[in-house]
């Protein structure tokens, strides 16, 4: 059997043992000390200093800390990305809002503006008035940013940026996660750079993130003795992860550009069959976190699956949208088949940046067959 080739690996840079060992030396191994403070201020430079950061324990837990800042509660209606993982819909329920799922463009394989504005009309006509737009940069691909956030702002709606995938991804060279109201980071296991689990809430000053920092830590008031007003929450990443988050923010630059690299080498290889890349558009740069391709049918996307799982290759269809999934059948979408054609046809192939040339041969040696 040949060694397995994994989707997205971690893939350490060599320098989080001494930071890591840095945190047991001082015996900083709680969710406080010196490697959670200079991982937010790692990631704040790498944003160009354009936010504040807070470090948490997943990117799901930003994205529901930022519902509650926005104070979206019990009857919201919140509209979200549908082709997306469905931590981003799931936190919509913890606020006990509900989802309104909108469907994909061909260009971005992201939220469609065009629907995006039709629900909120749709909503306001029926006295729903959204509270909140979660829109998501879905594979390091960048949504519609422009158009997107000049809906948001011509109807008054916060949008909720997920960058979960899209560390490192650019519009007009500005980074993904600056352009929302709040912006969310994923540092999970698979992701570009990861603190083996973990995620971060971009904010737009020091008060705001004063404030999710208060709440992430169980919203404990200024007492002698413990003391809450506010319900909070144990979100605050630990010390000892944070240490794993600053080497990795040492070589990301590096990450980026070998996802970009794999990319180009599936695209240049397979130049000559059937299978469509997303492109960039103008004015955009994607990480490339996971190198995605669209076969010619459902039927051909599970032959070729199996057939590089029968070859200890792992790669996984594309999202199922969120309004297919049984959890949500209930919950009200807007629809143009997008989302569901790119299910039915779309595979991610191994993306890892520590991939090996021999082991992309082997998976392009697959995928020629078809």
């Amino acid at each position: 059997m040949n060694k397995k080739v994994w989707l997205s690996p971690p893939h350490m840079g060599g320098g989080e043992q001494k930071y890591i060992q840095e945190a047991f030396d001082t015996n900083w191994i709680a969710p406080v000390g010196i490697n959670i403070t200079e991982f937010e201020r790692g990631i704040e430079k790498y944003l160009k200093g354009k936010k504040k950061v807070v470090a948490l324990s997943s990117g799901t837990a930003a994205i529901h800390l930022a519902l509650v800042l926005l104070k979206v509660q019990q009857g919201d209606e919140v509209l979200c990305q549908s082709f997306t993982f469905s931590a981003t819909a799931n936190s919509i329920t913890y606020v006990g809002a509900t989802p309104v799922f909108i469907d994909s463009e061909s260009e971005t394989w992201n939220m469609c503006p065009v629907l995006l504005e039709k629900a909120i009309n749709e909503r306001m006509e029926a006295g729903k008035k959204p509270k909140a737009i979660i829109a998501v940069h879905l594979y390091g691909m960048p949504y519609n940013v422009e158009k997107i956030k000049a809906i948001g702002k011509k109807y008054e709606i916060p949008i909720i940026e997920d960058a979960a995938s899209a560390l490192g991804s650019m519009v007009n060279k500005q980074q993904c996660g600056t352009f929302g109201d709040y912006g969310i980071l994923s540092f999970n296991g698979n992701k570009i750079i990861t603190t083996s689990g973990g995620g971060a809430l971009i904010c737009k000053d020091d008060k705001t993130k004063d404030k999710a920092i208060f709440l992430a830590t169980q919203a404990r008031d200024e007492a002698p003795h413990y003391q809450h007003s506010h319900i909070g929450y144990n979100y605050r990443m630990s010390n000892v992860l944070a240490g794993i988050g600053r080497g990795q923010l040492e070589v990301l630059e590096e990450r980026v550009k070998a996802r970009r690299r794999i990319f180009n080498f599936y695209k240049k290889t397979l130049k000559h069959t059937r299978f469509q890349f997303l492109e960039e558009p103008v004015g955009y740069t994607s990480n490339r976190w996971l190198t995605c391709v669209l076969t010619d049918s459902y039927s051909i996307r599970e032959k070729i699956r199996v057939s590089l799982s029968h070859q200890n290759i792992e790669c996984r269809p594309l999202w199922k949208p969120m309004h297919l999934q049984p959890v949500f059948k209930n919950c009200l979408s807007y629809k143009n088949g997008i989302s569901e054609e790119l299910f039915e046809k779309g595979l991610c192939l191994p993306s890892g940046s520590n991939i090996t040339e021999e082991e992309l041969n082997r998976i392009v040696g697959v995928l020629k067959d078809f």
